[in-house]
């Protein structure tokens, strides 16, 4: 589209489209920023944007009550997307796209792009970290982490790899897809914003649903719904298997990660040689030396980045030993799926501090799943009496205290932990009830246990 002299609606304030509407303004639209908070709340995002010429602002409660005679609507992520006001501007002909969609429609470089319920940001890690150490290209990471793109979209040469970390909410509006695209697992997740889980999975599959017969999809094969949901991309398909051969893509062998490609297999690492610990980690390992492999890189040049990578912040990232008691720092986790596979990666007995945001999500299988696991479960936040009364109803449950604060939580683990236990951050639970993200929840973490004496 032709942006000069579109009237153009940015709803949200956030990073992302700030990024996007600095990009916008420099095509010729004419802007109009709409945010929930006031301009001292956002403050230098407001502030940033002000300095555009002509840029106007609906901010504060009922900010959307305006939001009619727009040529577009760029939605913030997390923003339901059924909303009256977004309906009454489709209704009017608006087009609704995303700061996600518009890049990648106009990237000209191929994209490489990751999805799933859990390990998106360690799988996409891993493949720019391949990429880069392959050397051929210049390697750009964006999405969910790294850099918002959108600023340098014009910049990035053809001969360039993008990796994208993509959530729901960014493929939800997307009508190109990546020519190298994951679906790592599908689990319910989000359904504080998605209408339903059958409207979370349908955005997930927009990761692949606009692909060409030349492209790829790497698909979970050990996933039932991953494999179901895979067959409905148009791309060549490879997979990942940590249980059995697979005839594209890498799966474990005796113990190895191996890749699988036309030429022949070639085995990458043995297992017990990543340092990031867990079944869910081998399967992001494989996930990423399936997508480096279809990209051109080196077995040796995966194993060796493999064998080195230390793990990516807030997952399952020890902070300390202190009493003989392990600190454990998996902020990451916010939903119950998470939680339970830092369960079953973590030895011996846990102390297990949980909660947080409500996502609408089933506390149900993880209050099982304690059972004989976790001795001391505390809980915080909006979640606490649900994820209580799901340890409760679980067989033999574990010993249930409640905790106003993320620091009162750490000092009743700290009085709680013997020798040899894990005191564990595993919240099953977004953040936003206590916290603007769980990076600021995992660092409070942190920064609480090396407060202890």
């Amino acid at each position: 589209m032709d942006w000069a002299g579109k009237r153009v609606a940015i709803l949200g304030l956030g990073r992302s489209n700030v990024a996007l509407a600095r990009h916008l303004f420099r095509q010729g639209a004419r802007l109009v920023g709409f945010d929930a908070k006031g301009a001292s709340e956002l403050g230098d995002r407001y502030r940033a944007l002000a300095e555009l010429p002509g840029m106007e602002f609906r901010l504060g409660a009922g900010y959307l009550s305006g939001l009619t005679g727009f040529d577009a609507v760029f939605v913030t992520p997390g923003m339901k997307k059924h909303l009256p006001e977004l309906e009454r501007a489709r209704a009017e002909g608006a087009l609704l796209s995303s700061e996600m969609a518009l890049f990648l429609e106009l990237c000209r470089a191929p994209v490489v792009g990751i999805t799933g319920s859990s390990g998106k940001t360690t799988t996409t890690t891993l493949v720019g970290m391949m990429l880069k150490a392959a050397g051929e290209r210049p390697v750009y990471i964006g999405g969910n982490i790294g850099t918002v793109l959108i600023e340098v979209v014009e910049e990035i040469p053809e001969r360039a790899w993008v990796v994208l970390e993509l959530s729901s909410f960014q493929l939800q509006l997307a009508k190109v897809s990546p020519h190298l695209a994951a679906l790592l697992n599908l689990r319910p997740n989000h359904l504080d914003v998605h209408s339903s889980y059958h409207e979370y999975v349908e955005s997930k599959c927009n990761i692949f649903r606009s692909q060409r017969p030349g492209d790829w999809l790497v698909f979970n094969a050990d996933d039932a719904e991953v494999v179901r949901h895979s067959l409905g991309s148009p791309a060549q398909r490879a997979s990942f298997s940590r249980k059995h051969p697979v005839r594209a893509g890498a799966y474990v062998r005796d113990g190895v990660i191996t890749g699988a490609m036309a030429e022949g297999e070639a085995p990458i690492l043995e297992t017990h040689r990543l340092l990031i610990p867990g079944d869910h980690n081998v399967e992001n390992a494989l996930a990423a030396t399936a997508l480096a492999l279809l990209a051109g890189v080196k077995p040796g040049v995966i194993s060796q980045v493999l064998a080195t990578f230390p793990g990516v912040e807030h997952r399952l990232e020890l902070v300390r030993v202190l009493g003989g008691a392990r600190y454990i720092n998996d902020s990451i986790a916010t939903s119950p799926d998470r939680t339970l596979a830092a369960l079953n990666t973590v030895p011996g007995m846990v102390l297990l501090i949980a909660g947080g945001y409500d996502k609408g999500l089933d506390f149900d299988g993880l209050g099982q799943a304690m059972a004989g696991k976790v001795r001391v479960l505390i809980t915080i936040g909006e979640t606490a009496p649900r994820i209580a009364a799901a340890a409760r109803r679980g067989p033999s449950g574990p010993l249930v205290l409640q905790a106003q604060s993320l620091g009162a939580a750490v000092r009743l683990a700290y009085r709680q932990a013997r020798e040899g236990e894990t005191v564990l951050l595993s919240p099953a639970c977004a953040s936003f009830d206590m916290f603007a993200d769980f990076e600021e929840r995992g660092r409070a973490f942190k920064a609480l246990v090396r407060e202890l004496s």
